[in-house]
């Protein structure tokens, strides 16, 4: 099957639609300009398919590649034959690609290859032939003595022609494909203690599960309990299942060399093809544990990123801390940051009236209606510190923000050039207040793994990681678009065909040019060409410009068509700014097949165009539900089994999710308490930033563990 026919086989999609999309991907398109800007070729793909699409593209075509090396390998060693050739065609991953170029690859030295160096391989073959009538493997090994090539004895000819078996049977890829389903289908996981000591690993001290139902976030524990050497490891197969695996394609019954060839065999599997196995079975499991939570991960940082920001509020933030105090940033309702200081509200300073004193100034003299309160170290102090002084400032509320990767950009080079006059906490507490403030603005400067809202991200493959979080990031600040005289280097290289140095560049041109007013100008900053142009043009928005379709997600490629439409429908171009939803409503008493025809183009694009007039500089994020604000604080000692309160979800992992009820402490709660139905996973259900009611249903005051039920 054509790698074009395999990709339409997996998404179920037609040929026409994966052809354009291959050619898409090919030509330099990014997978947000595809998604929104070529919906006709396509058939409306959304951006998650096309990177799922454009992943198992890249592994086709490494299979593809992969496949080439090996039979261009066999056949330069003279030993293709049809039965390899179909097999490596039939191949349709790639260990079985490697199962079938093992015999063939070229090995370090080994047992077998000392044995054939020795003259002993028709030997080895003719044992492992086992005629019915033949002499004993012990009397045709005579005949192979040569004491000049070390083989002094029948018994060391015999033992070496066993090593050649036995190296035959591990390189025999059906029966490396047959374990290998075994293992899988029938095998268990087993993990013992390693060293004699308490650890976070004491789950899993004796400890045996299916590998066929092994959880990825167990998978994940184990490799890291193991790495930290508490933990050992192994995959565990009845040993008989095994073995007639191993002997089904080899062994012949009634023949003097069977009892030989079976103890070659049992060797085989023992010292060669079991360690390998396992090994392979561990690594599928750690690969397909990863790629899972590499998708939580996103799914996760999505909403998290696209939470609404709180507008048209000067906000306070407080970085909390013990010794060295409570760090304080004030912005505006830009982000301008306003004022900086540090109190020390909390112990071991204990300086109350100050820090109030301090607070009260700030609050009025800017006029602060909003509070953002890390919820690391002190956190809990400062949050019942400040929750005391609201009754003193009318209207006033707060958010416990989670602070995540804020010390990671406070010490980064972007925020020295951001504010070199700040000392690097200081940093930290305007982060804060401008990751309440525009989430996705903010959190786009730091590093997506830590901004914590993964599993074991530090286990996974980085590069793979990098690549699903960065498109995550992408697709959100596309999806939102961005202010083109207002945004940071840092928001501007996550825009389609935007890397960081055009991105600095168009910083530059901005600052030494004054304000874009208008898409068109961007054609003139350096380094910008024809294909950056067509690529980011329609996701960068220039408020109160030229002209008011570059305040909108329509592509300029597409203002003819809007001219033809505004023609077709009786409206003027300056009807574009106040009219747009009468615009929409004209069309579709028309019909959309019949002005899309009339204008020059599909009924996808020409959606699109009317959703953008009727609502032009419309923010996807405004639709979904803000922050809690609260004027009040709970300790985790108030809470009662049975308690029913409002939270936040704060992350969403395999076995449940993580929820803000207000007492600085997050709660679990269990996959099997998410839903009054079954659920596969949490994230059937749950996104991080949801608002959701929960009732307490277990409370461990000692380890601080409190556990949540959402089922009615």
């Amino acid at each position: 099957m054509s790698i074009q026919g395999a990709l339409c086989r997996q998404f179920n999609l037609n040929a026409a639609h994966v052809g354009n999309t291959v050619r898409l991907i090919d030509e330099g398109n990014t997978i947000p300009f595809i998604a929104r800007y070529r919906k006709e070729l396509t058939g409306s793909l959304d951006d998650q398919t096309l990177r799922e699409l454009a992943d198992r593209l890249t592994y086709l075509r490494n299979l593809e590649k992969r496949r080439e090396e090996v039979f261009a390998s066999i056949s330069e060693q003279g030993k293709m034959t049809p039965e390899i050739a179909a097999a490596l065609e039939k191949a349709a991953i790639l260990s079985e690609i490697d199962d079938i170029y093992r015999p063939y690859r070229p090995k370090r030295k080994t047992r077998a290859s000392m044995a054939r160096a020795k003259g002993l391989e028709p030997l080895a073959l003719a044992i492992l032939e086992q005629p019915k009538n033949c002499e004993t493997p012990i009397n045709q090994a005579v005949s192979y003595i040569n004491e000049e090539l070390g083989v002094a004895t029948a018994e060391d000819a015999l033992a070496g022609a066993m090593d050649i078996i036995a190296e035959i049977a591990a390189d025999n890829a059906g029966i490396r494909k047959k374990l290998r389903g075994l293992f899988m289908a029938q095998g268990q996981i087993t993990t013992k203690q390693a060293r004699d000591e308490d650890s976070v690993y004491a789950d899993y001290y004796d400890y045996q599960g299916p590998v066929a139902r092994m959880p990825g976030h167990r998978v994940l524990a184990i490799n890291r309990g193991e790495k930290e050497g508490f933990l050992k490891v192994s995959v565990e197969l009845e040993t008989k299942t095994a073995l007639q695996a191993v002997y089904a394609p080899l062994l012949k019954q009634g023949s003097p060399c069977t009892q030989a060839v079976q103890e070659a065999l049992d060797d085989a599997y023992s010292r060669l093809i079991y360690p390998s196995v396992e090994n392979e079975i561990r690594s599928e499991l750690t690969a397909a544990a990863s790629e899972a939570a590499i998708k939580v991960f996103g799914q996760n940082l999505h909403p998290l990123l696209m939470q609404p920001p709180i507008g048209g509020h000067v906000i306070m933030a407080l970085d909390p801390g013990f010794r060295t105090g409570c760090k304080v940033a004030v912005v505006d309702a830009t982000g301008l940051l306003l004022d900086t200081g540090i109190i020390y509200p909390v112990p071991p300073h204990n300086k109350t009236a100050e820090a109030e004193k301090t607070l009260d100034n700030l609050v009025r003299k800017h006029k602060v209606t909003v509070i953002a309160i890390g919820n690391g170290t002190a956190g809990r102090e400062t949050e019942q510190f400040v929750a005391g002084l609201l009754p003193k400032w009318n209207g006033v509320g707060y958010v416990v923000v989670n602070e995540s990767g804020a010390s990671v950009y406070s010490a980064s080079k972007l925020a020295a050039q951001e504010f070199p006059q700040l000392d690097v906490s200081l940093r930290s507490a305007v982060s804060l207040a401008r990751r309440l403030q525009d989430p996705l603005a903010e959190l786009v400067k730091i590093d997506p793994k830590a901004i914590g809202v993964g599993q074991y991200q530090h286990d996974m493959p980085q590069k793979r990681l990098d690549e699903a979080l960065r498109g995550v990031v992408e697709g959100c600040v596309n999806a939102v678009g961005v202010d083109l005289n207002t945004a940071s280097p840092s928001l501007l290289q996550n825009v389609s065909g935007i890397s960081a140095s055009l991105a600095q560049s168009m910083v530059a041109y901005r600052e030494d040019n004054g304000a874009f007013s208008d898409r068109a100008t961007l054609k003139k900053v350096p380094k910008l060409g024809p294909k950056a142009y067509e690529q980011c043009a329609g996701f960068l928005r220039v408020r109160q410009g030229k002209n008011p379709l570059d305040n909108t997600g329509i592509h300029p490629e597409s203002y003819d068509a809007v001219k033809k439409l505004l023609a077709l429908l009786g409206f003027k171009p300056a009807d574009l700014a106040q009219n747009g939803a009468e615009i929409a409503q004209a069309c579709e008493a028309i019909g959309l097949p019949q002005c899309a025809e009339e204008i020059g183009i599909g009924i996808p694009t020409l959606k699109d165009i009317l959703a953008e007039l009727a609502k032009p500089g419309r923010d996807p994020r405004e639709d979904l539900p803000a922050p809690v604000l609260r004027t009040d604080v709970l300790d985790i000692s108030d809470l009662t089994e049975g308690m029913e309160l409002t939270g936040t979800v704060r992350n969403v992992i395999d076995f449940g999710a993580f929820v803000d009820i207000g007492v600085h402490q997050d709660g679990l709660v269990h996959i099997s308490q998410i839903a009054d139905r079954f659920i596969r996973h949490p994230s059937e259900v749950l996104k991080v930033g949801d608002i959701v009611k929960v009732k307490v249903v277990s409370l461990d005051l000692g380890r601080k563990r409190i556990g949540l039920s959402m089922r009615a």
